[in-house]
């Protein structure tokens, strides 16, 4: 089976950063099975509500200011949640669905050629030392597609590498890094500002200023600036630290490639023409007056072309993967199609296995409400040590990504926080918006490495293609360099921005 070498047992690596991490991938694969770990969590919350429930204990929830009781799973209410909702949990697992429909059409372009096709013609052409800082910015960029990038990019970017000679791993990881930890940055307006600046303008009536108004574009200029810096700073993690401590690979998976065949470059022109078609009949679609693809107010962020956009891109993998497949006669009848779509659903069987298990703990965690108890007396804990000044906003800051490790949902965890500190800030005569960039870059930068961030176990699946005895502690002591220093680079260039009065959006500095 392909294994990766590593440096786990190179005296001149032994110190410091390497020893940490290989001490981190040493801990973390003796864990059981993930699949395992999870049923273990679910019955740790469990017992832990049990307990938390025999206290007494109510928590406020700041958005709604509904008092909400810690809820008990070992009851004989809990016992009817667990039982009537397993299957529910399960099959209404927002990821998991996510997941499957995109590796219809990504596991369709895969089995007919395509993304082999498209790697040798473009991605290997270009200069090699530059795959790396593309992998990142392209991640980054890639929260345009939402969570569909967890499942398109890492993948692509483990292939890219194994193919020019590097480790797979740290393909993976630099894909997954600018996905996951670079997921709220971005170069364009995307749902993510739309979705977290309605909150913050919600929260901050609440502060008894009036006219506070948090948009979509509040903070953009310090998103753009983030794009290039974290590129820069991604691909020297990745080949600073990530390369050179797995080492040179040297296990043979079946993704060899040859150059390209005339045939296949008839093929990748079809398919071009194909993709071409589509896209312009979806813009044709999203700018035709009344389109039903806009808003009611004829926008687009929010609308349902942003809230359709996997459907929309999984239409286009299946659109481009047929037409490559029928020029290259691995299509020769309809039933090819659903062949090769079967295929690709073989592949994800292990992951669909462990998402029955994530499924049940991450529900039994929020039908407990102790997140909202956790997230709420974190914050409580903060305020009563009467910080001031930008002090207390990187407090803030440290908290979220604390709390991000165990609430995964960066709107659902905002619609916790906001509440509590765009009113309390904004009496410092902080803006919101500013309040607003110091939450994202906190929980941007943790998704990586939280457990509870569902696309992990997708990630893991890929990675096992490359080393099939990687366990969580691999994944988790690959990605920990890039959550530490994303942070630790985010948070002074948010301090950059607010000590020389450089504007977070149009018209928006650090104070009201």
């Amino acid at each position: 089976m392909p294994q990766p070498q590593t440096n786990l047992d190179n005296p001149q690596q032994s110190k410091g950063l390497y020893r940490f991490l290989n001490w981190i991938e040493r801990i973390g694969n003796k864990l059981p099975d993930p699949f395992f770990i999870f049923v273990y969590l679910a019955a740790f919350v469990m017992l832990l509500s049990w307990l938390v429930h025999s206290m007494g204990v109510t928590v406020v929830h700041p958005g709604t200011g509904e008092e909400l009781p810690i809820r008990s799973l070992i009851s004989g209410e809990g016992i009817q949640y667990i039982l009537s909702s397993m299957l529910t949990n399960f099959t209404g697992f927002k990821p998991l669905g996510l997941v499957l429909a995109m590796m219809l059409g990504i596991g369709l372009a895969e089995k007919v050629g395509l993304l082999e096709s498209v790697i040798k013609k473009s991605i290997l052409n270009a200069p090699k030392a530059l795959i790396t800082y593309a992998v990142i910015f392209i991640g980054i960029l890639g929260n345009l597609a939402s969570d569909a990038a967890f499942v398109l990019i890492p993948p692509l970017a483990a292939m890219v590498f194994y193919t020019v000679g590097r480790h797979p791993l740290a393909g993976l990881a630099a894909g997954f890094a600018g996905v996951g930890a670079g997921f709220t940055a971005n170069i364009f307006i995307a749902g993510t500002d739309a979705l977290l600046s309605g909150i913050s303008t919600e929260a901050a009536k609440a502060s008894g200023i009036e006219n506070v108004i948090v948009t979509p574009v509040d903070n953009w200029y310090f998103m753009c600036t983030s794009v290039i810096i974290l590129s820069i700073v991604g691909a020297l993690i990745t080949e600073r630290i990530i390369e050179p401590r797995l080492g040179v690979y040297k296990g043979k998976v079946d993704k060899e490639l040859e150059e390209a065949s005339p045939l296949e470059g008839k093929a990748l022109r079809n398919s071009l023409i194909a993709g071409l078609v589509y896209l312009g009949l979806v813009a044709l679609m999203l700018f035709w007056p009344n389109s039903p693809l806009r808003n009611e107010e004829g926008g687009i962020i929010p609308s349902p072309f942003l809230s359709g956009i996997v459907p929309i891109i999984l239409l286009f993998f299946i659109t481009v993967g047929v037409a490559y497949g029928i020029t290259m006669k691995k299509i020769t009848s309809s039933k090819d199609i659903p062949k090769y779509m079967g295929e690709a659903m073989k592949d994800m069987s292990g992951y669909i296995v462990l998402i029955f298990a994530a499924a049940q703990f991450i529900s039994y965690f929020n039908w407990s409400n102790l997140g909202t108890w956790v997230a709420v007396n974190g914050a409580e804990f903060l305020t009563s040590m009467d910080l001031t000044g930008l002090p207390v906003v990187v407090g803030f800051s440290m908290l979220t990504a604390v709390l991000n490790l165990i609430i995964f949902s960066g709107s659902a965890q905002w619609a916790l926080e906001a509440p509590v500190f765009i009113p309390m800030l904004m009496l410092l005569d902080y803006h919101p918006a500013f309040i607003q960039a110091a939450y994202r870059i906190a929980d941007s930068s943790t998704n990586i490495i939280t457990p509870l961030n569902p696309y992990i176990l997708i990630v893991l699946a890929f990675m096992r293609e490359y080393d099939k005895k990687a366990g969580l502690g691999t994944l988790i002591s690959l990605m920990l360099p890039y959550s530490i220093i994303f942070y630790a680079i985010w948070l002074v260039l948010l301090i950059v921005f607010a000590v020389f009065g450089i504007p977070f959006g149009p018209g928006i500095g650090v104070h009201l």
